[in-house]
């Protein structure tokens, strides 16, 4: 059969996903994957929900699209309406959009604008962190962290800061706690903030819990409780990146409730449609719309499929699931019996030097000696055989290389559908442990 995809690797052919059932997801040969990962912490509610699926019948036989420029959709007011309605203070308005990139480059674009409408045109510079990823787009690949994935890009891409990320395996001192790393670290965003020059910054962009680049990092206590007071001693807007952690991945629907914080802005995409659709959010405070709406009255930017009304319907039934069916204690139950698992597994791993994460959204970071915490040769590419001997036991996860700075370390990230079953938390890690038994091995 001729092959004229251009997928992600022109070496090998995948599978052909063919039917989802449940966590499951079956091929054309009929074998049965054990969805381990949600894809990339995309399918919370599984490849078969009965609900999602009808709502999406009921707004096609309606309205597929219709362009915002001309019409709003009630899908897209009532899901905009029910973001706002559990999201963390200040935030007022939602900014549809088709995904967790388009979500970041509208962020840093509305940054930007905010402050010409209000007066202060200097601002331009922002501020991330090493080891992050905030999306494949120029702009977003331009704010992302990682090595790896800027290097072949890096003329292309727009000057911007990053300091360290919130790592606590790896960067926190002997002698020093939790919370005094913490502190540590999130000072120097105010170092950056003063060598850049205040009145440059616009804002400061991070993931509470670092999803794709270090494996289910969360921040520890008071790290972005710091941070938020850095950004407004200094006047600098704080926007959060929930495109993987949030939309209950951690427990919560917005993953900074755990730790508190209220941003200035949210990105959100993934979770949010659980893959039944393509969907993506910018949450921004009044404040910052105010400004807009008092000013040019415009926002700048735009997408043909912003706003799409078979995406918001499909969102909608999305959240309504999960609130419905109290799917967000089931995240903390599950996870907790996830991480239970995970440590009896391979808590005395010789070759396991981490097991963290919130929720159902887990990391295991691989070393070849836990007691030095060094890593494997990045020659031997240990996570792709991971993946590669887990996907022929019939399980997705999402292992990755350059944990550690793009290039050296290995991860693998855990983001199972909400509706994980105890017996499945089983299947998964007795599928993975052979899967890095046998990576190991090769």
């Amino acid at each position: 059969m001729p092959d004229h995809i251009f997928g992600r690797s022109t070496r090998g052919r995948q599978p052909i996903a063919q039917r989802g059932d449940g966590c499951y997801i079956i091929d054309t040969d009929g074998k049965r994957y054990l969805d381990g990962s949600g894809g990339a912490a995309v399918s919370c509610l599984g490849h078969s929900d009965t609900d999602v699926r009808a709502a999406l019948h009921e707004q096609l036989d309606r309205l597929a699209f219709a362009h915002t420029g001309f019409f709003t959709s009630q899908p897209a007011e009532d899901l905009a309406d029910m973001l706002v309605a559990q999201a963390p203070e200040g935030i007022d308005r939602v900014y549809l959009v088709s995904g967790g990139s388009e979500a970041v480059e509208a962020s840093i674009k509305l940054a930007r604008q905010y402050f010409l409408e209000i007066g202060q045109p200097s601002r331009h510079r922002l501020i991330a962190r090493r080891q992050s990823y905030h999306g494949n787009t120029l702009g977003a690949l331009s704010a992302g962290g990682n090595a790896w994935r800027r290097a072949q890009f890096a003329p292309l891409l727009t000057e911007m800061s990053h300091i360290a990320p919130c790592y606590e395996y790896r960067d926190r001192m002997e002698g020093e706690t939790q919370w005094e790393y913490g502190q540590r670290v999130a000072n120097e965003l105010e170092a950056e903030i003063q060598r850049l020059g205040p009145e440059t910054v616009m804002a400061f962009i991070a993931e509470p819990v670092v999803g794709a680049t270090l494996g289910a990092v969360p921040a520890v206590p008071g790290y972005l409780k710091r941070v938020r007071e850095i950004c407004d001693q200094y006047g600098v807007l704080l926007i959060l990146d929930e495109v993987m952690c949030g939309m209950g991945r951690t427990g919560h629907l917005f993953a900074c409730t755990e730790d508190g914080v209220a941003p200035d802005m949210i990105t959100i995409a993934k979770g949010l449609g659980a893959g039944y659709q393509p969907i993506g959010a910018l949450l921004t405070s009044a404040r910052i719309y105010d400004a807009i709406a008092a000013g040019s009255g415009f926002f700048q930017h735009g997408h043909t499929y912003m706003g799409h009304a078979m995406a918001a319907a499909g969102a909608r039934a999305v959240l309504r699931a999960i609130h419905e069916r109290d799917l967000l204690a089931q995240v903390r139950e599950r996870g907790a019996q996830l991480d239970a698992a995970l440590d009896a597994t391979f808590g005395q791993h010789p070759h396991v030097g981490d097991i963290r994460g919130r929720g159902l959204f887990r990391g295991i970071e691989l070393v070849a000696d836990p007691d030095t915490k060094a890593p494997f040769d990045p020659d031997r590419k240990l996570h792709a055989r991971i993946k590669a001997a887990a996907m022929d036991e019939g399980l997705i996860c999402y292992p990755m290389g350059g944990t550690i700075d793009g290039v050296r370390g290995d991860h693998v990230l855990l983001a199972p559908p909400f509706i994980l079953s105890e017996t499945q938390i089983d299947e998964l890690t007795g599928k993975l442990s052979r899967a890095i038994a046998h990576a190991l091995e090769t």
